[in-house]
């Protein structure tokens, strides 16, 4: 008999499930099934759609098994999903309300006023990133404030893999990765912070002594085993082992196998830069996230939300189709004089300027239509590079190999700026989906009792160097992106103001 493990990936567009080889990480089988779609401001789901979909792609991975392997071979399971959401049960373990995603932003005014209770410099120190309305404590402000007559009936807090992990094995379970991702733990440590959760309340119904949160597990302890009633619905043997599981892009980082010094640029809707490191990474600006990694340790990044979309506007408003875009850009002159696009279409996250719009500068009687177009590619390549420099400011060590993944890969002029203002080659590797390939890392240590770094280590992805530096962009790279810090109001940004 063969042994498989499933990882999932349950991001905010879809459900996606792999079933590996729990010895030599071997795909085997694969399903996706799609979550209905959302448009921020108010971006909300259905908690009950993630499970409908959960089991849909389940069915479709065990129906497209290789040869020699069947749905019975499965030992074991580790579910990963989009961070930050706020789901919410009642006495009786029922969803109350639709989910509050990452990206609604209708909790900013809550955020903001938690910043000035709590005090920037406090909350940083307190969980290790100056949270924005993406965390979960600015939707607990929200629901308490503005809608009580609900929370007042809220027994159980969870996150979206929490809740997914929920109902495979009916246990409050989370891990160090999402429950960082709140906004009230403490990861350095290992606590939840009444303070913090009780200051978003603010005496309206529910306290935290009157709430159930996830048990906070290790990244190798098991969160149950598979129940029947689920078991029965995804076509599974009941009692088989749930890992933990973990937030999408720290789980992600075990699918790249990315290691300390190593950076990794997600490059898809919205753009995340990251690192794993052994030390909590603590930065006073607010521009870094210090949330915790899957794997024990800590997982530095930053985040903006003007990425992989962008391509297909930023060319409409030209004329011209993806590849044609990146023919026009490849074809420009890199000199310092080039226009400079700030790509804050739908706001920012990163610097947090969620009112903010986008510019071109520098325009000329001399500018092109290929200069046009490689300051539009460079403008989200920048956005990125900010990311990585506020990274290094913090104290992370990026001395190693700079990892890209995500729909954006496949505008090699976007790469080739990454590798001229980053200064090094720019990689990628085979893995099509890191999430629900490192949820199986996860979940093949947790079978195997092995720890999940040493599982990360063996199935680590080969390699290839998909751009490098050319001297002539290096040369001027230094002046045309201090033009784009100008613009871009990133350096010195007080985000109380």
């Amino acid at each position: 008999m063969a042994t498989l493990v499933m990882g999932v990936d349950s991001s905010t567009q879809s459900c996606k499930v792999e079933l590996r080889d729990a010895f030599d990480g071997k795909l085997v089988g694969h399903g996706k099934s799609p979550h209905p779609s959302t448009k921020p401001p108010k971006s909300e789901q259905y908690a009950s759609d993630w499970w409908d979909a959960l089991v849909k792609a389940t069915h479709q991975a065990i129906d497209g098994l290789q040869e020699g392997y069947c749905a019975n071979d499965v030992f074991a399971i580790s579910i990963s999903a989009q961070c930050h959401g706020l789901v919410m049960l009642d006495e009786n373990d029922t969803v109350i309300r639709k989910v509050k995603l990452w990206n609604d932003t209708t909790t900013s005014p809550q955020n903001d006023d938690l910043i000035r209770s709590i005090g920037k410099e406090e909350w940083i120190h307190l969980v290790g990133s100056l949270p924005t309305a993406a965390f979960t404590a600015s939707k607990v402000a929200y629901m308490a404030r503005e809608e009580p007559e609900i929370w007042k009936r809220v027994k159980t807090v969870m996150l979206p893999h929490d809740y997914l992990t929920f109902r495979l094995t009916g246990r409050y379970t989370t891990d160090r990765s999402d429950a960082s991702n709140t906004g009230y733990y403490d990861s350095f440590n290992s606590r939840y912070l009444p303070e913090v959760f009780n200051m978003a309340v603010d005496g309206d119904g529910p306290q935290l002594e009157d709430i159930n949160l996830p048990e906070v597990l290790g990244p190798e302890e098991s969160a149950g085993v598979l129940l029947d009633q689920p078991a029965k619905e995804l076509g599974l043997r009941s009692g088989i082992k749930i890992g933990p599981g973990g937030g999408d892009q720290e789980v992600s980082s075990l699918g790249l196998g990315i290691l300390p010094g190593d950076l990794a640029l997600s490059l898809g809707t919205s753009g995340v830069t990251f690192t794993v490191s052994q030390k909590p990474i603590y930065d006073d600006t607010g521009l870094v996230n210090g949330v915790a990694d899957a794997a024990g340790g800590w997982l530095p990044l930053t985040c903006v939300l003007n990425c992989a979309q962008v391509f297909s506007i930023v060319a409409s408003w030209l004329g011209v189709g993806l590849e044609e875009l990146n023919v026009l850009a490849s074809n420009a002159p890199t000199n310092a004089e080039r226009p400079i696009f700030v790509a804050y279409l739908n706001g920012e996250r990163t610097p947090n300027l969620p009112l903010a719009t986008a510019s071109i500068s520098g325009l000329t009687s001399d500018t092109t239509r290929e200069s046009l177009a490689l300051s539009l590619v460079e403008g989200i390549a920048m956005g990125m590079d900010s990311g990585r420099r506020a990274m290094i400011d913090a104290g992370a060590q990026l001395d190693g190999t700079i990892i890209a993944t995500g729909g954006a890969m496949h505008s090699p002029a976007f790469l080739q700026a990454l590798a001229d203002f980053m200064g090094q080659d720019i990689c990628g590797t085979d893995v099509e989906q890191a999430v629900a390939r490192g949820a199986a890392i996860q979940a093949a240590a947790v079978l195997r009792e092995e720890k999940v770094t040493e599982v990360r280590n063996q199935w680590k992805p080969k390699r290839t160097v998909l751009a490098s530096p050319r001297s002539v962009a290096v040369s001027h790279s230094d002046e045309v992106i201090e033009r784009y810090r100008i613009a871009s109001k990133w350096r010195g940004l007080d985000r109380n103001e």
